[in-house]
């Protein structure tokens, strides 16, 4: 009688989760580790947050890329008030600016001219723009009346907004990694697969290619391939020449690793089956080998991202990457090469801050994902 009643028993909420959770998949398992990383998820929300302004630099900049006041060199940031003389008002503003000069130095010293205010508006009319090159706009998120300015992170020495800036390099230093990173991964799971499934002459001059690459310094080595580009090239042509020199120094370490996980997988039943069945090299590689490295393939591309951004920028700074009139990040922080400048104007290193941030949220969803790539720990 109990023995029927133990079979009878409607199973309790414990047990259906665990019996879920042997009937769930590999990316089910994958997804619900991932949902338990906090800092995964919050670099993923961050990087969602940069990329949808990637998207939306022109809308979301309050003025256009190469618009200048040449009224307001080197201008610090705008401070945004909710307080005058009156009390507390419910639209933010800002006040105008005016200027003195130092009369030993002859630099200029801004200060705020509270006779002037103008309140922040949004959706509000300025300069116009294409939006993704297809619609003539003149509307941004936020600005001020034509009359007055706001610069929430300061200009440059030629009057251009930083931020607008910042939004428009975005684009550049966080789609070239996007770019180098696809092609790095291809090259290094096709040369990966064959040097471990084919073995032999293959595996060997597969083998020494890379160590010889690796063997190089690798900083030398980006100066040399980026001083080989012509300097009277269109900027778009230096950024894919850029973009692939990247690719083809970081497919290395993908490719041996792939080449590792590949000689361990080709001994499998399955692989045996395959080839029994009649399958061609290329298929088994690419139908059952490949799927097999996917959860590493999908880790090291996260945390490989951030090294292309970090070369990018590097050569970009070193003014041997990008180059005006294209911006990015790495260009941005050109200007600030100069101690003197950063000495008067710290607002010119603020692209690094957003250097820093990308990268760190890379590498956080990165070791997320690595975390989750193996369920069963």
């Amino acid at each position: 009688m109990k023995f029927f009643q133990r079979l009878t028993k409607k199973p309790n909420g414990d047990n259906i989760a665990e019996e879920k959770r042997y009937l769930a998949s590999q990316w089910q398992l994958m997804r619900r580790k991932f949902r338990k990383h906090k800092l995964a998820q919050i670099a993923m929300c961050i990087l969602f947050f940069l990329y949808f302004c990637v998207i939306f630099c022109e809308f979301l900049a309050p003025y256009a890329l190469n618009s200048r006041h040449i009224r307001y060199v080197y201008a610090p940031p705008q401070k945004i008030h909710f307080f005058d003389e009156d009390g507390f008002r419910f639209r933010p503003f800002v006040y105008g600016m005016k200027y003195t000069r130092n009369p030993e130095t002859w630099r200029k010293i801004y200060t705020e001219d509270k006779s002037k205010r103008y309140d922040i508006q949004l959706f509000s009319r300025g300069d116009s723009y294409s939006m993704w090159g297809l619609f003539k706009m003149n509307i941004h998120l936020f600005g001020v009346d034509k009359k007055g300015t706001i610069f929430l992170l300061g200009t440059d020495r030629m009057g251009r907004d930083m931020l607008s800036r910042i939004l428009y390099g975005a684009r550049i230093s966080l789609t070239i990694g996007l770019v180098g990173v696809f092609l790095s991964t291809c090259l290094g799971i096709l040369f990966g697969s064959l040097s471990g499934y084919l073995g032999g002459n293959v595996d060997m001059f597969i083998e020494r290619t890379i160590e010889i690459l690796r063997s190089f310094p690798l900083i030398p080595l980006w100066l040399a391939l980026s001083a080989a580009i012509p300097s009277h090239w269109n900027p778009i042509y230096v950024y894919f020449c850029i973009t692939i020199i990247l690719s083809l120094i970081s497919w290395t370490s993908m490719a041996r690793v792939i080449r590792g996980r590949i000689l361990s997988l080709r001994e499998e039943d399955y692989i045996m089956a395959a080839r029994l069945s009649g399958c061609s090299s290329w298929q088994i590689i690419r139908c059952h080998l490949a799927p097999g490295c996917l959860s590493y393939i999908l880790v090291a591309g996260t945390l490989a991202l951030p090294r292309m951004i970090l070369g990018e920028t590097a050569l970009s700074f070193l003014g041997l990457g990008l180059r005006p009139p294209i911006t990015s990040w790495g260009v941005l922080l050109n200007e600030a090469q100069n101690v003197s400048v950063i000495a008067n104007c710290p607002w010119l290193l603020i692209p690094g801050l957003f250097i820093i941030v990308a990268v760190l949220a890379f590498n956080l969803l990165g070791d997320g994902l690595r975390d989750a790539a193996d369920p069963y720990k």
